[in-house]
């Protein structure tokens, strides 16, 4: 997770995934929306070490929320038919039905909300499957890839809405924060930092005894003070005296 260019943060992720993992014998599935910096070509490039071609799945969520957004919410024998399609893979009856619900609009909003569903689907068609399909040996149990929305949260919660507004340098340390806290990783990261040598440590506690002493309770001057020591030059105040060029009178 970073706030960096997109570039970088794929840089980090092709190194990390090299230099973490053996994945020449390893079969990649990704999951993305498909926006321009998450295109399936990102994905190839960045675990392009594994000899089988990279999947990349058009996220679900997303897919079926495009549906939503054209057809409504309610229910309608027409969205259950383009989403069977969708489903089934076939783009011959997804077509089918998406003009022949075309053709039964006559607003412009309705018309340009198919022209986007349309061409949304169209775009991303290959990459419309569940990857289980796909690899032709899934284990029995094997689950699919799920909603990367799930995932988004972990930031968009924290970070977005209400109001918020971040620096630079402090939008990336609470996204670093957050991937600590996920991979369990925040604590070791921390100790590490507060880690010191000897020497640092004596510095710090030379630091903190002089910080005491400089809280120390310091009484007011009064200014210089005014006196006579009385005694004869042979007593012990007489000797004083003769020390600090007191005046003396005799007593």
């Amino acid at each position: 997770m970073t706030t960096e260019p997109i570039q970088k943060f794929w840089d980090e992720v092709q190194a990390t995934a090299a230099s973490t993992y053996s994945l020449e014998k390893a079969r990649i599935i990704t999951n993305s929306v498909g926006d321009p910096g998450y295109t399936a070509e990102r994905f190839q490039t960045a675990f392009s070490q594994s000899a089988f071609p990279v999947l990349n799945q058009l996220d679900a969520y997303h897919v079926a929320q495009a549906v939503v957004r054209t057809f409504g919410g309610g229910k309608s024998e027409i969205k259950e038919q383009i989403r069977k399609a969708i489903k089934a893979h076939d783009f011959s009856q997804f077509t089918l039905y998406l003009d022949t619900y075309e053709s039964t609009q006559s607003d412009k909003k309705s018309l340009k909300k198919v022209k986007e569903f349309r061409s949304y689907v169209q775009k991303n068609w290959d990459r419309i499957f569940d990857w289980r399909d796909q690899v032709g040996s899934a284990p029995d149990d094997a689950r699919g890839l799920g909603a990367m929305e799930s995932n988004q949260r972990h930031i968009s919660f924290r970070m977005k809405k209400r109001g918020m507004h971040w620096s630079k340098e402090g939008g990336e340390a609470m996204v670093k924060i957050k991937q600590g806290i996920l991979n369990r990783t925040l604590r070791e990261a921390y100790l590490k930092h507060r880690t010191r040598s000897a020497r640092k440590q004596r510095g710090l506690k030379q630091a903190i005894r002089l910080s005491q002493l400089l809280k120390q309770p310091v009484r007011p001057s009064v200014g210089v003070k005014r006196g006579v020591v009385f005694g004869s030059s042979s007593s012990s105040m007489g000797h004083l005296r003769k020390i600090f060029g007191f005046s003396f009178q005799p007593g």
